[in-house]
């Protein structure tokens, strides 16, 4: 226990903005990865992503991407789930699968010393999983539980509402963890078709950092990546836009506070204004001193915390918000909430308020690279967004660039306070539904 301790304790140290030197390589096969090194530490961290996630499972089958992920490192080629989970305990090795609504990723860490078995490991995980029933049916059992669960608790359900009538038509407003019914339905063929579908070289990205040269990452990656597919297949899946026609739902429950989730159509990350509505959102609702901060919590104590995010997704983009406040003083929140939505869309920020937003969002991505691993899967997302090998570099510059002429023109597009919707759970007083209450996926089944 003491050896792992100390281990993830060496993947809190992290590296300095100046200090990020992204190098391409490319392996004799063919595969190409971006790497930082630092032989600081005797670490290595690997992330990769392949496109497509939770909304290519199949209808009545939700939750595949993410039953696989689950499964994936339950035993491969000749180990099965107790020898490889053994091995990876063994040599202090992380190796984690997950499944985003657009994309199935990976992670692995590992000392230096013990690399060879890591990638060894890793491979054996992509490309020989096992899928023995006890393992699978182990981890099938433990999402059945979780999404029974997620059935009684309020912010799960009305999340799920609220996607839903989002996305009435589209797998975004489908449950990425399936419920009890779906992933009930899911066979090991299934779990093996998505790999073959999907896990391929074509839209596969790596990032690497850590003690590992490009000579020694290049030989690795083919022997890791190397088996699998050239090509993955057509995902199919349209653009597509939000439904917010604005009002509220609310779904009835007796607990002491209400959870309310608000929003409406947002930006993609591709939109060349992504990071004027970044700031606009780190005005409204980024943290302390955000507006809503400053008029809910501040100065009237009606939440512990309000916030605003944007949420871009590959196909669609959201602009979204949240707050959990007393039953009695819900509609209270609500009208702050819309005044100062309105209130946005009519005037803009201020000088002071751009300025400070724009230090939040250049403060707060790079103390989100504070290990290793960050910094490895921040390297995958640059290039799956294709935002350039400079974009570390220029990122700081492109906040800067934010101007007020350009934040007021925005936020007249950004905030719809028309298309403001807004689901509420609880029993919020004086608070009346103006939209039905949207279907919440998985509550047919009991």
């Amino acid at each position: 226990m003491t050896r792992i301790i100390a281990f993830f304790a060496l993947f809190l140290t992290a590296l300095p903005a100046w200090a990020i030197e992204i190098q391409e390589v490319k392996s004799p096969g063919g595969i190409t990865a971006w790497l930082v090194e630092d032989h600081s530490n005797p670490i290595v961290a690997v992330s990769f992503s392949f496109l497509g996630g939770s909304t290519s499972d199949p209808a009545g089958k939700e939750g595949r991407a993410s039953l696989l992920a689950a499964t994936m490192d339950e035993g491969a080629g000749d180990l099965d789930s107790q020898a490889f989970q053994g091995k990876l305990e063994d040599l202090a090795i992380r190796l984690s699968f997950s499944a985003g609504r657009d994309t199935f990723s990976g992670t692995m860490r590992t000392l230096t010393r013990n690399a060879d078995d890591a990638f060894d490991l890793l491979r054996l995980a992509l490309t020989e999983p096992r899928f023995d029933a006890e393992p699978v049916e182990r981890i099938r059992d433990k999402m059945l539980i979780d999404a029974s669960r997620a059935l009684e608790r309020p912010r799960s359900l009305l999340g799920g509402a609220f996607y839903k009538g989002l996305f009435p038509n589209d797998p975004y407003g489908n449950p990425a963890d399936g419920t009890r019914a779906s992933l009930a339905a899911i066979t090991v063929d299934d779990l093996r078709a998505f790999m073959a579908e999907r896990l391929a070289k074509d839209t596969l990205r790596i990032g690497v950092v850590g003690d590992i040269t490009p000579k020694q990452l290049a030989t690795r990656l083919d022997t890791v990546f190397g088996g699998l597919p050239e090509t993955s297949a057509p995902l199919g899946l349209p653009e597509v836009l939000a439904e917010a026609p604005g009002g509220i739902f609310v779904i009835d429950r007796d607990i002491p506070q209400s959870n309310v989730f608000f929003g409406h159509r947002g930006i993609k990350r591709d939109d060349p204004d992504y990071f004027v509505a970044a700031v606009l959102s780190e005005i409204m609702g980024g943290g302390f001193g955000s507006r809503l901060n400053e008029e809910v919590r501040e100065k009237r104590g009606l939440a512990y915390g309000v916030y605003t995010y944007l949420n871009p997704f590959d196909r669609s983009g959201l602009f979204l918000g949240g707050v959990a406040t007393d039953n009695a003083r819900v509609s209270e929140s609500l009208a702050i909430i819309k005044s100062e939505w309105e209130k946005m869309a009519a005037e803009g920020p201020t000088q002071e308020e751009l300025d400070l937003a724009k230090s939040q969002v250049k403060g707060g991505f790079w103390l989100r690279l504070e290990n290793s691993g960050s910094i490895a899967g921040t390297l995958v997302a640059i290039q799956r967004l294709d935002l350039g090998k400079n974009y570390l570099e220029n990122r700081d510059g492109l906040v800067e660039a934010v101007t007020l002429e350009r934040a007021k023109a925005m936020a007249k597009t950004l905030f719809q306070p028309e298309n403001l919707t807004i689901g509420v759970i609880g029993k919020p007083a004086n608070v009346e539904a103006t939209l039905p209450t949207p279907p919440i996926p998985g509550r047919e089944e009991g």
